[in-house]
């Protein structure tokens, strides 16, 4: 207890950091999952090829190697310069992204083809009917699958540490310069990310079961 409480502002600070790399990630890797899963239906086969490319290039690559890109590779290439939080959240979101997409996608093959037949012959344009009636049916059947990657997630941010960014997974290199030992440190840092996905995100994954349960 006595490293929590004396070394209470680098835990905090670390996982202040983890909640905006999660929070960020989460939200544009939900968007961007979302787009791409509706490309992988697509009718046009250049969006379903394009879809399919990104999902097997990026998710069969180490979350390790996509953020030492972002971190070494990407100032080197002359483009805006990026600071190491803002391109971990994009290393981040672009990775978990492709889970998102299969999971959503999944959803989508859950859905009766009857109804996107029935919304072609009202007139809907396939973005109509994706949007309108497709997606919305396809998110209540995929909340536990989806908050699964979201914990992964959370988790994963931890990859950032080795790369500039001053989070949960750093608290142990801070603790160590400090003198503090080690094991005590590890184990509050474990203990807080178990309170985070128990105390948060399972409770709130209920919740949206429950409240978005699909009648059988």
């Amino acid at each position: 207890m006595n490293v929590l409480i004396d070394n209470r502002e680098v835990f905090l600070s670390g996982f202040k950091n983890t909640g905006i790399l999660f929070v960020f990630s989460a939200f544009f890797a939900l968007i961007l999952g979302t787009i791409v899963a509706g490309m992988r239906v697509s009718p046009a086969p250049a969006m379903r090829a394009a879809g399919t490319i990104y999902v097997n290039a990026v998710r069969n690559t180490p979350l390790t190697l996509i953020l030492a890109f972002f971190a070494l590779g990407y100032p080197r290439l002359g483009l805006p310069h990026l600071d190491y939080m803002f391109a971990a959240i994009v290393g981040l979101s672009l990775y978990t992204a492709t889970y998102v997409s299969e999971a959503i996608r999944s959803g989508i093959n859950t859905v009766s083809v009857g109804q996107s037949e029935a919304a072609r012959a009202i007139g809907l344009t396939f973005m109509q009917t994706l949007s309108l009636i497709v997606l919305p049916q396809a998110f209540r059947s995929v909340v536990p699958p989806l908050f699964s990657v979201f914990i992964a997630l959370l988790k994963n941010t931890t990859v950032a540490a080795g790369f500039g960014v001053v989070e949960a997974g750093g608290i142990r290199a801070t603790l160590s310069d400090l003198g503090e030992p080690l094991l005590p440190g590890l184990l509050w840092v474990a203990l807080i990310f178990v309170v985070l996905v128990l105390g948060i995100l399972t409770p709130l994954q209920r919740y949206l079961e429950k409240k978005w349960r699909v009648a059988r």
